[in-house]
């Protein structure tokens, strides 16, 4: 990346630490602004060996890649300092798999069956802005959403999706919230979220059909 900001973006930047500090905000701006247009968790990989340089970044989630004890680059190491604070360090032992795994486990929300869960059912034949909002809504309101498609798959001319395409759709569209959303088919959900829920007290968002969206919030039997 530090090769790309100074190609596209400033030229004229060096490899010293004013030239480095600057390549690396550079970075930071072009991937922020990437990921405001295009959607996506932008990741910035920067060698990044002293704290001002580390501070270019802000309040970012820190991978220290701690795998070697000399690079190829003397002059870096000779200014490096330790991270005074970084989320996961990466050693030597385990495969860069395994580190991988350890960061997504920590960065990306898990769906829990034992939370309290807003549950959604509807045809979603297309799913569209509205349902995204909606559910969105319940993820506000509740934490997590369990998404129950029915299936009606070819019954007539106006559900020409079948359950998959339906769940791919709803996942792309809600992207920014995996971990936070389990998608089932309405004939599986009761196994798999209703079932561990017997006798939770939560809240469950009604929605009334139609062209508008009501949310209302109501109490579980029993609460």
């Amino acid at each position: 990346m530090h090769a790309g900001v100074r190609a596209n973006i400033s030229k004229d930047l060096g490899f010293g630490h004013t030239g480095s500090h600057r390549a690396r905000a550079g970075g930071w701006d072009g991937s922020a602004t990437a990921w405001s247009t295009a959607g996506p968790t932008p990741i910035a990989d920067f060698i990044c060996p002293t704290d001002e340089t580390r501070a270019a970044f802000g309040d970012a989630f820190v991978v220290w890649l701690n795998r070697i004890d000399t690079s190829r680059f003397p002059d870096t190491d000779a200014m490096f300092q330790a991270p005074s604070r970084y989320d996961i360090c990466v050693t030597a032992d385990g495969s860069p798999i395994y580190w991988a795994e350890k960061v997504c486990d920590k960065l990306l929300a898990k769906f829990d069956p034992k939370k309290p869960t807003a549950l959604f059912l509807g045809r979603y034949q297309p799913f569209h802005d509205g349902h995204r909002k909606l559910i969105e809504e319940g993820l506000r309101r509740v934490g997590q959403v369990c998404i129950a498609v029915r299936d009606t798959h070819d019954i007539d001319e106006k559900n020409p999706l079948d359950f998959y395409a339906v769940k791919a759709q709803i996942e792309s569209a809600l992207w920014e919230h995996r971990g936070r959303i389990l998608v089932v088919s309405s004939a599986e959900h009761h196994q798999r979220v209703l079932r561990p829920r017997r006798g939770l007290r939560g809240r469950t968002v009604d929605v009334g059909r139609g062209h508008g969206i009501d949310l209302e919030p109501r109490s579980s039997p029993g609460s």
